[in-house]
């Protein structure tokens, strides 16, 4: 039996982040007689998603932390790496933090090197200005461009490279978050929520996601109506932070933290508003996935307009407003009865089911190519 194409993916690291639940999500599906993935991450600690991957039979391979610092023993790890390891497709998912891969990868007459745009901007931090030379250089190195949308590939790429980009689009198993309303009443007794409006927001707790004004448009909301819940979602450098603000603010009764979780998927279930006022975004998982399980949606203007699938269950709120005026927009509100819009999901091409055959013939064309 011929063994399968072996796939490089590269991460930061495997928790549940956007770009590493959309790469979850096709490897479940993937056909594994014909394509395995095996990964790269950036981090000592273990991921979220590691045993899954090992019983899926892909491979993990830990390296040091891309410190502009300590670049050099970094270099030499890849190029041992790949001294030892023989790869046709190299996927990286870390955008311009593959530079060093992608180069050495070059070096090696790798036939396909996949740059892939997650995001629409980036932070401003210490890294910056390394990440920013990064991002310019690599284009020398890679051979293909993927994007999760346009506006991610036009701020990975440049305009001109975009138009050659191919949309890896942020799929999801629109079964999974089909509405069943008997569930729905369930989970919400698990979560002591029956009588009470609930939101949720799902993601990392960091700068681009916005939490602290999150938290400051729900305080708003209590002021005009207390029977409401806030439910949050992920880990992340700044959680500490946001749980401070929650206790000075005296709503921890009102604002629960759940942690990382798996089951996102009946969690949404029980809800009835997904807020997402991130900075920016390139076309998030999540809201995806909380368009899927028929809720309503608030977004910011931070998010790009091909991310809403279904617009007449999604209000978009200007950033430049404050808490209290999406409060206000918020708390006005028409409620509506949750439905099955699985068959609007697929419709839309966000079905896993589809999408994962479609990535399948894009690496055997792209190795046809080469």
């Amino acid at each position: 039996m011929q063994e399968p194409i072996r796939i490089l993916q590269l991460f930061t690291i495997l928790n549940r982040g956007g770009a590493e639940t959309n790469v979850m999500n096709y490897y479940r599906k993937l056909d594994r007689n014909k394509f395995q993935f095996d990964f790269v991450v950036h981090r000592e600690e273990k991921g979220a998603y590691e045993d899954e991957i090992l019983s899926l039979g892909g491979k993990i391979f830990r390296f040091q932390n891309i410190n502009p610092l300590k670049l050099e023993n970094y270099k030499l790890q890849i190029k041992q790496f790949f001294d030892f390891h023989d790869y046709q497709i190299i996927h990286g998912q870390c955008s311009e933090l593959g530079y060093f891969f992608y180069k050495e990868a070059s070096k090696r007459n790798v036939p396909v090197i996949i740059a892939h745009g997650h995001n629409s901007k980036s932070k401003v931090d210490l890294k910056f200005p390394f990440r920013w030379f990064w991002k310019k250089s690599m284009m020398r190195y890679v051979n293909t461009y993927f994007s999760c949308g346009d506006e991610a590939s036009v701020w990975l790429f440049g305009k001109e490279k975009a138009k050659e980009a191919f949309t890896m689009t942020n799929a999801v198993d629109s079964g999974l978050f089909k509405y069943n309303p008997e569930f729905s009443k369930q989970i919400k007794k698990e979560l002591k929520a029956s009588e009470t409006r609930n939101y949720i927001h799902v993601g990392r707790f960091n700068i681009q996601k916005n939490h602290e004004f999150l938290i400051a448009v729900f305080k708003e909301l209590l002021q005009k109506d207390t029977n409401q819940k806030l439910f949050l979602v992920g880990e992340g450098e700044l959680k500490s932070q946001i749980q401070e603000q929650v206790a000075k603010l005296g709503i921890e009764q009102k604002v629960v933290f759940l942690g990382s979780r798996n089951d996102v998927n009946q969690l949404l279930q029980g809800m009835d508003v997904f807020l997402f006022p991130s900075l920016f975004e390139g076309l998030p998982v999540s809201l995806v996935e909380a368009q899927a399980s028929g809720i309503q949606c608030v977004i910011s203007d931070g998010i790009p307009k091909e991310a809403i699938l279904i617009p007449e269950r999604v209000t978009v709120i200007s950033l430049k407003e404050s808490a209290i005026q999406w409060a206000n927009k918020i708390q006005a509100l028409n409620p509506f009865d949750k439905k099955d819009v699985s068959p609007i999901i697929k419709a839309k091409g966000y079905d896993i089911d589809s999408n994962v055959q479609i990535l399948e013939e894009k690496y055997l064309s792209l190795l046809r190519k080469k």
